[in-house]
């Protein structure tokens, strides 16, 4: 499936200019139809997953309680 770069930029978040950047330096590959550029809507599916899994782990390191506080030097 093929997607404007109006609809890439709602699809991923980001802003239509950056999406247009993104074609002109062939970080993303697009297709030009002599009016638009097209985005095929697959080539980020792997992207987003390893965004997903990203956020994830980052829930989890935040979810996880702190240790103990160990208290080295005994002034006592």
């Amino acid at each position: 499936m093929y997607l404007t770069i109006k609809e890439t930029a709602e699809f991923t978040s980001l802003p239509e200019e950056y999406v247009h950047n993104l074609i002109l330096t062939n970080k993303i590959r697009a297709v030009h139809d002599g009016q638009q550029y097209l985005i095929n809507k697959e080539q980020f599916q792997t992207h987003l997953e390893q965004l997903e899994k990203y956020k994830e782990m980052i829930q989890e390191f935040l979810n996880e309680p702190l240790p103990e506080d160990i208290d080295v030097k005994d002034e006592d």
